[in-house]
């Protein structure tokens, strides 16, 4: 079993309205730092394949407003 301590992107810095994520129990969660009770588990896996189309800019055209 392993498990670790949530952590944040260095690219937030000292803000605290960010996406955390931990490994745990060989799954990963993901929450948001301004409402953790609400967790996303997954697997690492499927983690990795989301980052993957994350750098690739996949996700690009959410993060604009209309």
């Amino acid at each position: 079993m392993s498990n670790s301590a949530w952590q944040k992107s260095s690219y937030s810095g000292a803000s605290d309205n960010c996406v955390e994520v931990r490994s745990i129990d060989g799954l990963i969660e993901v929450r948001e730092s301004d409402d953790a009770h609400v967790i996303v588990c997954t697997t690492s896996l499927k983690f990795a394949t989301f980052l993957q189309g994350a750098k690739a800019g996949e996700f690009d055209h959410l993060t604009t407003n209309p």
